[in-house]
């Protein structure tokens, strides 16, 4: 099996990932695939660091703006369409360069190789939320320990959206969700993959980052936009709900608190996020997995272009030069 060579780009939010990635698709004519859960909705573009078309450059971008604020969307959705995205760049003779911070997304990309989750019952799924309302998260976590202990001891019973989805897999298809991951990632992998992960050695720095696109953000209009999607788009779907930098603004646009209060807990949330980024990403290991370290010694961040010359010279030890894929 010639597996398709593919760069991924990962890290916690604010670490430079996308200048990275636009960098390095220049050197090795590459095209960037999205790898974030929230740039994937369309309108929904300052809040989630969508690139502009100005900062991408020239190069050429995928699974962007794919889907409406309504839209319920799963890791396995994504992996299903970016993996015809990845094999559409590679028949062209370019190098996929995965570029994102949503570690189950890429996760699932890597790992499955089939694709049986079973068709989605809008209907079921209402039932299954309004029946953890009214019950309880831990009832309807009891429900999916019945039928398929594994995952209930994998999934917390306050994630309910995991919970539903494990609870409608099972539904849809009558097999549990276990059995389903299992005969998803029963199989090879179909891509050689290096993976660069930005990995700040002053996290303070890190944080330092965040704050400041929040207030860029701020200034680049967040609010209009969070009250768009929340007020006037009418239906959103619960994933694009919970996006940060949009639900924070609920109690403002209620009349309770300021516009600082809003920004201080949309900075809080992030820098809450990037923790539990920076965890998920420390569990990767392996031969293909490089971090790079963005500091300088002077307390700076290094340039996307010094970065990338980094990545460029381990992607040609590994055959992934350009004119070499």
């Amino acid at each position: 099996m010639t597996k398709i060579k593919t760069v991924s780009i990962l890290g916690p939010t604010a670490s430079g990932k996308t200048g990275l990635a636009i960098a390095l698709a220049k050197k090795i004519g590459g095209e960037v695939v999205s790898c974030d859960s929230m740039q994937l909705y369309r309108t929904m573009d300052i809040g989630t660091a969508t690139p502009t078309m100005e900062e991408r450059g020239g190069v050429v971008h995928h699974m962007f703006d794919i889907i409406d604020p309504a839209d319920e969307y799963s890791a396995a959705d994504y992996a299903r369409d970016a993996s015809d995205v990845i094999a559409d760049i590679a028949s062209r003779g370019k190098v996929p360069i995965l570029c994102g911070g949503t570690g189950m997304y890429h996760d699932s990309l890597m790992k499955i190789t089939s694709f049986t989750e079973g068709e989605r019952d809008e209907a079921l799924r209402d039932e299954l939320y309004r029946y953890a309302a009214e019950n309880g998260n831990e009832a309807l976590h009891e429900r999916l320990r019945a039928i398929d202990p594994e995952a209930a001891e994998n999934i917390h019973p306050n994630n309910v959206k995991r919970v539903v989805r494990a609870l409608e897999v099972f539904e849809t298809t009558g097999k549990t969700k276990t059995e389903t991951d299992r005969e998803q990632t029963t199989g090879e992998v179909p891509y050689d993959n290096t993976v660069f992960i930005l990995d700040f050695a002053d996290r303070a720095l890190l944080y330092s980052r965040i704050e400041k696109r929040v207030d860029i953000m701020m200034q680049e209009g967040l609010e209009d936009e969070a009250r768009r999607i929340l007020l006037e788009s009418g239906d959103i779907s619960r994933t694009a709900a919970q996006a940060i930098g949009y639900k924070e603004f609920l109690p403002y646009f209620n009349g309770e608190g300021t516009i600082e209060d809003v920004s201080a807990s949309i900075k809080l949330a992030t820098r809450h996020y990037a923790k539990r980024q920076l965890i998920w990403f420390r569990r990767y290991s392996g031969e293909n997995i490089f971090r790079l370290v963005p500091d300088t010694e002077s307390g700076g961040v290094r340039s996307a272009s010094s970065l990338a010359d980094e990545a460029y010279n381990i992607l040609a030890h590994r055959n992934i030069e350009k004119n070499k894929i």
